[in-house]
């Protein structure tokens, strides 16, 4: 399973490239940045997001997901806390959280094996009853199915 807690982005994007076989020319010429340039972001921790843009596009990989998963793991109380200002932000208001699958074995695991109550993992990571007893019967049926 994935590590979200230390994201090296520079590492992944490296190993997709490789895996994906693209020449370096090209790489180049989307990126808009020199060979050392490239090797200097293959060795960044983190890169500014419009470069990270650029290489979601080229490699067709959504790298910002990583970061986004980070916080789901690893500030799921974040969302709890209540602004104390009535101000509503022009920003755009996600409704929906982005749930992959390690997360949705991760916490099935965690009720499963009694570690947390259905109502704690409501509570911790803010995932809607609904959605979490949907996740426990689809897992639950595919054990069953197994056997």
């Amino acid at each position: 399973m994935f590590k979200y807690k230390d994201i090296h982005i520079g590492l992944m994007i490296r190993q997709l490239v490789q895996e994906e076989g693209i020449d370096e020319e090209r790489i180049v010429n989307f990126i808009k940045a020199t060979d050392e340039e490239i090797e200097e972001m293959y060795a960044a921790k983190s890169l500014d997001t419009e470069v990270l843009l650029r290489w979601s596009k080229l490699l067709g990989y959504d790298f910002f997901r990583i970061y986004s998963q980070h916080l789901v793991w690893y500030a799921p109380n974040l969302a709890n806390e209540k602004r104390t200002s009535k101000k509503t932000s022009e920003l755009p208001q996600f409704r929906k959280n982005i749930y992959t699958a390690e997360l949705i074995k991760f916490i099935v695991e965690l009720v499963q094996s009694g570690k947390k109550q259905p109502s704690e993992i409501v509570a911790d990571y803010r995932i809607p009853k609904n959605t979490l007893y949907r996740w426990l019967r689809k897992h639950e049926k595919k054990d069953n199915t197994e056997l």
